[in-house]
């Protein structure tokens, strides 16, 4: 192929969902839980229709599952908004939440005594205007490639197959106690 020529690009474009709920796919959190070490329980407190939970545990991790909204996960052990949440469930919290107020669970999760790592997905156009980063322990990003499809969770539950994704999308990852700038990595969905 020549540099002019070009490949059509198979893309959706979808009206907001209600509570901020889109869905990765699988290979994104079971690439992570691949990569990246966790020690005890992974909470997921936005667990949608449980990818993360699920991919935690074929990992063979112990997962727990709340949301705000039940939206038929299996194991879905509470329903319960985040942000009210005082004690931890586990000293793992990943999620893929609400990207507008992604600052606010970023620090409502660092705040909960007994966590000890969080990781979010978060869409990586925002990094540069997130400014509370700063004040955080981010360790690592992980940039996902190829880029991830994330469609509201209405065409899933339709049935609905999506294909390539408009955004970039990466892991935020912290650790408490981190200390320095953080580490960029790449998440390959094929390593």
């Amino acid at each position: 192929m020549s540099i002019t020529e070009t490949t059509p690009v198979k893309s959706h474009s979808w009206q907001r969902e209600a509570n901020e709920h889109y869905v990765e796919p699988f290979w994104c959190s079971e690439r992570l839980f691949a990569e990246e070490k966790f020690e005890g329980t992974i909470w997921d407190p936005c667990c949608g229709f449980g990818r993360i939970p699920d991919s935690a545990k074929n990992a063979g991790l112990e997962a727990y599952a709340s949301d705000i909204v039940d939206r038929g996960y299996r194991d879905i052990a509470l329903v319960r908004d985040f942000l009210n949440f005082t004690i931890t469930r586990g000293p793992n919290i990943v999620c893929n939440p609400p990207f507008n107020i992604a600052g606010r669970f970023a620090g409502h999760a660092l705040a909960l005594e007994g966590v000890s790592k969080v990781a979010m997905i978060f869409p990586t156009a925002r990094l540069n205007a997130a400014h509370w980063l700063r004040q955080t322990p981010l360790a690592r990003v992980w940039l996902m490639t190829p880029r991830p499809s994330m469609p509201p969770g209405h065409t899933i539950a339709a049935g609905e197959k999506p294909g390539g994704g408009k955004m970039d999308f990466c892991w935020l990852v912290w650790t408490k106690g981190r200390v320095g700038p953080a580490d960029l990595r790449w998440l390959r969905r094929n390593p």
